[in-house]
């Protein structure tokens, strides 16, 4: 073989050998099934702190506006873990695939959409968004940037569901057979296992109070109005103000309805009607409320009952049969009747398998924000204290120009989504 054969052949070897980089496969930061997932996280109080150890991926920073809260998670985090002050610095890491968002649900709809378009996956914590317009908007970017997207409650596919005494996956089944007849009703109270969490109230009479140094309180606040600062808004006890969530359903709410969306088999769509029995609201404050009823086009209906009113509810009625808490059920020989039946459509619940093979995860920005809306249209009929009409398809209420605004509620400057 001559010098020139030799260089030709050695070169086309060469050539057939070479390694692609991975995000010419792929578009940016493609993740082969091999590869290990880094992540971050966005606000680490107690709830983003158990983010931490959440599996699946390498944590390489952290952030908050809250110094004491940074250096807190920092103790219980990785050595070499980096710190920031503003989420959008960190966004700029091309080294992060997942972002974990444990923001109070203000900042929920904001940070996930700027995630998005900087090319990182989502995991969410719960609720998915405050408003309607942000969860519509969340999903709108998620699937423009084919991101995938996660929400951080899940009792649709794993865990004992609240006072049920067994994972959702028999009530899917046992809805899906037909045995229980059409249309259901679903009554959410004690009785049936779930309990309201109404001291996640605000307080309507608040003083003025300087604003601790380790704390970025005009960050904090971001897109919310600004109000003078007071401890009880900020810190686990801002559930109990609108402007940063809803009370007891905003913090209950998805975790308590998603399931039901799930078994129902509303993915897909949303109430019609609202209906509401509550006390006049503060409009800064959340306060407690009596009876909420949602109810779908086909007749199913999920009750709301704050008060506790059916202390002998069945959670799910049907024309056909009940089932109670605990699982207990009228109907006969349930367990070998559920056997012999198919189960539901199976779901991918690891999260890191689904950055890696982008195929969407059990919970996504599609299922979520329908389970979202559920919790806000809630939180609408309860702030306006009267019943609402809402159009699934066209997401807005029907002839009513003050429900209607609070779909998209605006932001303090600078802030936009």
């Amino acid at each position: 073989m001559n010098r020139r054969k030799f260089i030709k052949n050695s070169a086309a070897s060469f050539a057939a050998f070479t390694i692609v980089p991975s995000y010419v496969l792929g578009g940016p930061r493609h993740i082969a099934p091999s590869d290990q997932l880094t992540k971050a996280i966005i606000g680490v109080g107690s709830m983003g702190q158990g983010h931490i150890a959440y599996p699946g991926a390498r944590l390489v920073a952290i952030c908050d506006v809250d110094k004491k809260h940074l250096n807190d998670a920092l103790g219980k985090s990785p050595k070499g873990t980096k710190t920031y002050h503003d989420y959008r610095e960190l966004l700029q890491d091309p080294a992060i695939d997942i972002v974990h968002i444990a923001t109070p649900p203000h900042w929920h709809g904001i940070m996930s959409v700027d995630a998005a378009n900087a090319g990182k996956d989502v995991w969410c914590e719960k609720p998915m968004t405050r408003t309607i317009g942000e969860g519509k908007r969340v999903r709108e970017v998620i699937q423009q940037n084919e991101r995938m997207f996660r929400l951080n409650t899940w009792f649709r596919f794993k865990d004992n569901f609240y006072g049920m005494n067994t994972t959702v996956k028999p009530i899917k089944k046992l809805v899906e057979s037909g045995l229980l007849g059409w249309p259901l009703k679903v009554t959410v109270n004690a009785a049936t296992g779930f309990n309201w969490k109404f001291f996640w109230v605000g307080k309507t009479v608040l003083d003025v109070q300087p604003v601790p140094q380790q704390l970025d309180y005009d960050f904090w606040l971001g897109p919310a109005p600004y109000k003078p600062y007071n401890p009880h808004r900020v810190h686990q006890t801002f559930r109990g103000y609108w402007d940063y969530d809803g009370g007891g359903l905003g913090d209950m709410g998805q975790h308590y309805l998603d399931p039901v969306q799930y078994f129902l088999g509303k993915d897909h769509t949303s109430p019609v009607r609202i209906d509401v029995d509550a006390p006049e609201q503060d409009p800064d404050a959340a306060g407690t409320w009596k009876r909420i009823e949602l109810t779908y086009e086909d007749g199913c209906k999920i009750i709301l009952d704050g008060e506790n009113r059916d202390t002998n509810a069945a959670y799910i009625e049907g024309p056909k049969g009940k089932v109670f808490n605990g699982f207990r059920t009228t109907i006969p020989d349930l367990d070998k009747k559920l056997a012999a039946m198919p189960d539901p459509e199976p779901q991918l619940i690891d999260f890191a398998q689904a950055v890696k093979t982008r195929q969407k995860f059990a919970l996504n920005e599609d299922n979520g924000f329908r389970s979202a809306t559920l919790v806000n249209l809630a939180i609408i009929a309860v702030r306006l204290g009267r019943s609402l009409e809402f159009d699934p398809v066209k997401l807005e209420f029907v002839n009513d120009a003050a429900a209607n605004a609070l779909i998209n509620q605006p932001m303090r400057g600078p802030w936009s989504i």
